[in-house]
This record gives C-alpha cells, sequence and structure tokens, in this order.
C-alpha cells in the first residue's frame, strides 16, 4: 500500500512539474519565435545568401541520405512494424525511414557544409535588429546600414560543436518511444525540442561572454522557453529536404529572440525580465 501510495505521488508531482513548465513556455512567448523567423528570413532577402551560397550541396546530400537509407533499412523496418502496425506498416516504416534521414542529413550538414552560414545569418539578423554592438564582440563589423550580411567581417571563432555521433546516437536512443501511440510521438518531439532550443541560442551565448557554468544557470532558469522554442523549430527540421530551410529560418528566429532580449522588448514580462538579468 505505501509503495501505491508513493507511486502516485511520484505522478501527481510530475504532472504539476510538467504543467508548470508548459505554463512557463506558453507565457514566455519563445514558441512564436520559430514562425517569426520563416516570415522574417523570406521578407529580408539580404539574409537568403548564405543558405543559396550552400544550396547545391546540401541538397545533393540530402537526396544521398534519403536514397542509402531507404536502400538499407526500409525493408527491415517495415518487418518490424509489421508486428504492431499491421497492414499500415508500409507507411509507418516510410515515414520512419525519412525522420531517421532527416536527422542524420540535419546533422551531418551543420557540421560539415552550413556551420559557417548558419553563423552568418544569426549575426546578420542581429545587425538588421541594430545589434551591431553584439556581434562586434566576435567579429568586425563594416559600417552602414546596408546588406547586413555584406556588413560581417571575418570570424573570429565559431561557436558550434564539430560533429561527434552523439546527436544520432541520442535520436536513436528515443526513437522507440514512436512505437507507443501518440503518447510516444509527443513525448519523442518533446525531447528532442527540450535539446535543440538551447542549442539554438549557441552564437548569443557565445556572444555574451557566457562561460560553460553561467550558461549552464541561464538555460536552467529558462529551459521552459527553451523547450517551447525547441518543440516547433525541431518539429520543422525533421521535414525532409526542407528541413534544411527551417535550419535556417530557425536560427533567423533565434536571432530575432536574442535581438528582443537585448533590447528589453520580449513578448511577455518574462522574456523582459531575461533581458535584464542579462546586463
Amino acid at each position: 500500500m505505501l509503495a501505491k501510495e508513493k507511486i502516485k505521488q511520484t505522478a501527481v508531482e510530475e504532472a504539476e512539474r510538467i504543467k508548470a513548465l508548459t505554463t512557463d513556455g506558453a507565457r514566455s512567448g519563445a514558441y512564436l519565435y520559430p514562425l517569426k523567423g520563416i516570415f522574417y528570413f523570406m521578407s529580408h532577402r539580404a539574409l537568403w545568401k548564405p543558405l543559396l551560397s550552400k544550396l547545391a550541396p546540401t541538397i545533393t546530400m540530402g537526396i544521398g541520405i534519403i536514397s542509402s537509407m531507404f536502400f538499407f533499412t526500409y525493408l527491415p523496418q517495415a518487418a518490424v512494424l509489421a508486428l504492431v502496425n499491421g497492414p499500415l506498416a508500409a507507411v509507418s516504416a516510410a515515414l520512419l525511414v525519412l525522420s531517421e534521414s532527416s536527422t542524420i542529413f540535419m546533422v551531418l550538414a551543420k557540421s560539415m557544409l552550413i556551420e559557417g552560414s548558419l553563423i552568418d545569418t544569426f549575426d546578420g539578423t542581429l545587425l538588421s535588429r541594430d545589434q551591431a554592438s553584439l556581434v562586434q564582440r566576435e567579429r568586425p563589423v563594416k559600417s552602414g546600414r546596408g546588406d547586413a550580411i555584406a556588413r560581417l567581417g571575418k570570424l573570429a571563432t565559431k561557436p558550434f560543436a564539430k560533429f561527434t555521433p552523439s546527436a544520432i546516437i541520442r535520436y536513436f536512443m528515443y526513437l522507440p518511444l514512436n512505437f507507443i501511440p501518440v503518447v510516444g510521438t509527443v513525448l519523442f518531439v518533446i525531447l528532442q525540442g527540450r535539446r535543440y532550443g538551447p542549442a539554438a541560442h549557441s552564437r548569443y551565448f557565445q556572444l555574451k561572454g557566457m562561460n560553460a557554468s553561467s550558461k549552464e544557470k541561464w538555460i536552467q532558469e529558462r529551459q521552459a522557453a527553451y523547450a517551447s522554442f525547441g518543440v516547433p523549430a525541431a518539429l520543422l527540421e525533421m521535414v525532409p529536404i526542407a528541413g534544411i530551410f527551417f535550419a535556417f529560418t530557425n536560427t533567423v528566429g533565434a536571432a530575432l529572440w536574442a535581438a528582443d532580449l537585448e533590447a528589453g522588448q520580449g513578448t511577455s514580462p518574462e522574456l523582459r525580465k531575461t533581458a535584464e538579468k542579462a546586463q
């Protein structure tokens, strides 16, 4: 009886914690920034340059990865899913292979092809939002108010980690959650989003001069906001091939959020409080 009551109490406490995080995430307004990034990117042609410069090789890589994944993994996964989903296994396996391919593609593309382009997009967005002083902490910025990308000088350092297999390994560790109808898929997306949110502000952390401990504290205090940003952003990047486009719009969205934090003009009192603490 005591064990049963303890389990019940733990379940209730966890449910309350998730409810509180969800409420805080909604109040932060951070979930709007991936959508804002799409509209801002589309309306500022100068920000297209980094994407267009890497478009051909990334599309070629994406097609190659998807083709290889279907050739080597579709039939085995369809056979396993047939035991669970029956006649729907063919469709479920195809969607699963597309999701896996998209993840592998995004990890490799970000590490090997578009790392510098994403940094330029982030910094260019900050310049377009009058945050030249922030960008100048890590690279020279040409004077004027013209093309934001053209004003960027050479990078001093790069914030993003080089390729490691950890991201893909972590993805496949969580993948079995998708076998649990509805709830499992939701948990899978949330876990991906919680990881993605802080990663989207890697450049911002560097520009602010945060060390490992201060960055960890910053993220911990704002975990709900970062999760609410990360979930829709991760969903967008899961779209096969088109995910590369959303990687750039998500970067723009993250930079817009950073600019609002710097200006103290977030979409909610929580974001304004965050901006004040950042100074």
